[in-house]
């Protein structure tokens, strides 16, 4: 008996199906200001900066999701679908780094992100008065934060600084600068300039240093003996004072 062949059609419908899914999900995209990849955006701090985020070749109603790094942003219901447009009021210096991301609701790994590269020159002024004993030890630290990020240089009654190995130490980071000195010596009176340029601008900070001389240490050890001394010679006195009182009477 011959056996029965089976239609080739039901087998040929969900693969026909299928490519014409994946047809859908590979031409849909994401745009944010136009951008259809991550980027970044570099801009002084201004008042606003509006962002908008498109679906492209999309048949269908879809849905966005805003994200400030990973912290979702709250948008009203006739700002989701298709289009989708978010205000960062104002931009600061703080927002240097952030990331926003435009993210498709159903499946958030087609996303565009953008990060913000916001320009600003060092803030650093004023100066500073410094007292300490010799022998001891002073840190001197200047607010380097700037973008783009500067370079520093110290200076000695504006002489550039000789760094004594020994004795001198040096810490930066991208927002601050310390200058240390161990074991002062009166050599080291004098004012310090930390100064810190970026192609955007200059701040400097004055720190004036004196060196004072060692105060006299007292042994801790003899002044509670002579005190305890002190005390029992009065209790003595007194303790004798009331037995010749006691006699008279």
């Amino acid at each position: 008996m011959a056996q029965r062949s089976s239609p080739a059609v039901p087998y040929q419908v969900p693969v026909l199906a299928v490519c014409f899914l994946a047809s859908i999900a590979t031409g849909l995209e994401l745009t944010v200001n136009n951008h259809a990849a991550d980027f970044s955006l570099s801009m002084f701090p201004a008042p606003a900066l509006s962002l908008s985020c498109l679906v492209q070749n999309s048949s269908q109603a879809e849905e966005l999701l805003w994200y400030r790094g990973e912290g979702q942003v709250d948008l009203r219901d006739g700002n989701k679908v298709n289009v989708s447009n978010i205000c960062v009021s104002p931009v600061t210096e703080s927002d240097n780094g952030v990331t926003f991301s435009c993210r498709l609701a159903r499946d958030k790994s087609v996303q565009v992100s953008v990060v913000l590269d916001v320009l600003f020159p060092p803030h650093l002024s004023g100066e500073e008065s410094l007292q300490v004993e010799e022998d001891k030890d002073v840190t001197m630290t200047c607010n380097a934060k700037s973008n783009p990020q500067a370079q520093t240089a110290w200076f000695k009654n504006n002489t550039t600084l000789t760094l004594q190995q020994d004795r001198y130490q040096l810490y930066q980071t991208s927002e601050v600068v310390q200058l240390s000195i161990q074991n002062l010596q009166k050599s080291d009176n004098g004012t310090y300039t930390c100064v810190v340029n970026s192609s955007l601008g200059e701040g400097r900070k004055d720190f004036h240093l004196i060196v004072e001389d060692k105060k006299p240490v007292f042994p801790t050890e003899a002044v509670i003996a002579a005190s305890v001394v002190v005390a029992l010679t009065i209790l003595f006195g007194l303790v004798a004072q009331k037995d010749k009182i006691c006699k008279v009477w």
